[in-house]
């Protein structure tokens, strides 16, 4: 019965949109995703000039890396892309073509690190001498959210093939609801090509997600290199399914320049079978190959290497050490680490607790804090070190009962949030509240943010892109927008949602239509904004 009405709610959402939403001409619409803390516009048009420029006039950021200066490419080229933009812009007056953008940031400082100021004020006004846009942000990174604001601002007209600025004068205040905003990939089920990681880090960006959860390596495949102990990645697939650490390194200096993080995951100590194809000795014995072996000092040698490795290229505050789904059954199966076990007066699952809490250790000393799937904390939450984030994702109602014990925790219920998860449709994503039943205000500050999860099982280059997208932009907004702001109801932002979906299109990104579940396919010839 739920499916039946789960499938008639799309089909309503799917007719919706079609009968009662035209965009390309509709401009009066407020076509913004996700949608800003504060906005007012007026209703004239404004056209861009050929000669569009950045400006920096008052700013104390001079752009040391250039990253502001890539970011602005970035907005003329997608802004570009979609047309050739050949209109005889002469012919218009100079009161109404707007001459560029200035940007003031206040910060000289570049380093993106976890909570850094990601706020933005962005104005447009309806005339001047000469007329610019103007930005306001105290990072780089809040800059960088206002030109991708700006952005969804512009529009080609087909008539006089120029870009036109509608429903000018603007005025925008904007700031994140949640500093943590993530996207996981998963590359040991299946090999992401760097290309195609490097396109997903792009969408993030369109949406305003700010973390690139890593899943590395599990039971399947270990496809990274480990220069601490190279036999690590025998465990790939093949030896062009792998990457190197100057691969990882441009992952992370690619997304940082971005304004994303790169959250590295290890998991352990299961789904980790893959670590023994090149260890052996990592197995508790041949017939019995995961979790670890907890009672090998070699074991938490490896573990250390790899997060030395990982410090010098992952400096993210965080590392995710997974610790889920761990079956200790082999444990007191295998006769050398039953024995270990008898020695230290200690049974499998305190052996469990043992293991995730020396890897903890070793992540702090090497300047982490711990980020642990929610095993963990069921099993033994008060024995977690104080840095720990607990990540949700078996279910709901476990944020309430982390945050009552004083840690923090990340939203990624799987019953909501997880994208591998075909028949959960954009409207459950859009709905999903990391705060749900959480009304102590300190308790709510301890829930950093959510995260969609992008298992990789059944995904590969060839369709990850629109099992990704725009279900994964419904939870962008929900982690984005002040909470009063969003909507109730999920059919009020479906022309919205439908007209960013489109707009990805244009981008290059391979967003499915929003009528069914995930991957979907259009149904019939027509419109990309009645799909």
């Amino acid at each position: 019965m739920l499916k039946l009405v789960v499938q008639g709610f799309a089909v309503a959402l799917f007719l919706h949109a079609l009968l009662g939403v035209v965009f390309a001409a509709d401009f009066n619409r407020l076509n913004i995703w996700p949608m800003p803390q504060s906005v007012s516009h007026g209703d004239q048009i404004l056209y861009l000039s050929k000669t569009f420029e950045l400006r920096t006039e008052g700013s104390k950021y001079l752009d040391p890396s250039g990253i502001l200066k890539d970011g602005f490419s970035r907005l003329l080229n997608i802004l570009q892309a979609a047309h050739v933009i050949d209109g005889n812009l002469p012919n218009f007056q100079q009161s109404v073509l707007l001459q560029g953008i200035n940007v003031v940031i206040s910060s000289p400082n570049d380093m993106l690190q976890y909570g850094i100021d990601e706020s933005y004020k962005l104005s447009v006004p309806a005339n001047g001498k000469p007329v610019y846009a103007h930005l306001e942000a105290q990072t780089v990174y809040g800059a960088l959210h206002g030109l991708q604001t700006f952005s969804q601002l512009c529009h080609f007209n087909s008539t006089t093939r120029v870009l036109e600025l509608h429903q000018v004068p603007w005025n925008i205040i904007d700031q994140p609801r949640f500093s943590y905003r993530g996207l996981l990939i998963d590359t040991s089920r299946h090999y992401q090509p760097l290309p195609m990681i490097k396109k997903v880090i792009d969408s993030m960006v369109y949406s305003k997600l700010n973390v690139l959860h890593w899943h590395i390596v599990d039971s399947q495949s270990f496809p990274l290199e480990i220069p601490s102990y190279p036999k690590l990645w025998n465990g790939a697939y093949s030896i062009s399914e792998r990457y190197t650490m100057a691969d990882a390194a441009e992952i992370v200096s690619y997304a940082q320049r971005r304004g994303i993080n790169v959250l590295a995951e290890i998991d352990v100590p299961g789904h980790a079978l893959s670590w023994g194809t090149g260890y052996p000795a990592l197995w508790p014995s041949k017939d019995c190959q995961q979790p670890l072996d907890v009672s090998n000092e070699f074991t938490f040698k490896v573990i250390d290497g790899i997060l030395s490795d990982f410090s010098k290229i992952f400096k993210f505050k965080f590392i995710h050490l997974g610790g889920d789904e761990v079956d200790t059954s082999c444990w007191g199966l295998t006769p050398h680490v039953r024995s270990w076990l008898k020695k230290h007066g200690l049974n499998e699952s305190e052996a469990y607790q043992y293991f995730v809490l020396r890897a903890q250790k070793i992540a702090i000393s090497h300047g982490y804090d711990i980020i642990n799937w929610e095993e963990t904390f069921n099993n033994f939450g008060n024995k977690l070190s104080q840095r720990t984030v607990v990540h949700n994702w078996l279910g709901a109602g476990v944020a309430k009962r982390v945050v009552a014990a004083g840690l923090r925790c990340i939203v990624s219920n799987q019953d909501k949030w997880y994208l591998d998860h075909l028949d959960t449709m954009w409207p459950e994503f859009y709905m999903n509240e990391p705060l749900a039943n959480i009304t102590d205000l300190k308790q709510q500050k301890l829930v950093i943010g959510g995260e969609v999860c992008m298992w990789g099982e059944h995904i590969d280059g060839s369709d990850i892109e629109q099992t990704i997208w725009p279900r994964a932009a419904a939870a962008a907004e929900r982690l984005w927008t002040p909470y009063d702001k969003l909507a109730k109801d999920p059919r009020k932002v479906t022309g919205r949602l439908a007209h960013f979906r489109c707009l990805l299109n244009q981008r290059g990104v391979a967003a499915a239509p929003l009528a069914g579940p995930g991957r979907v396919a259009p149904k019939e010839p027509g419109s990309c904004f009645t799909q």
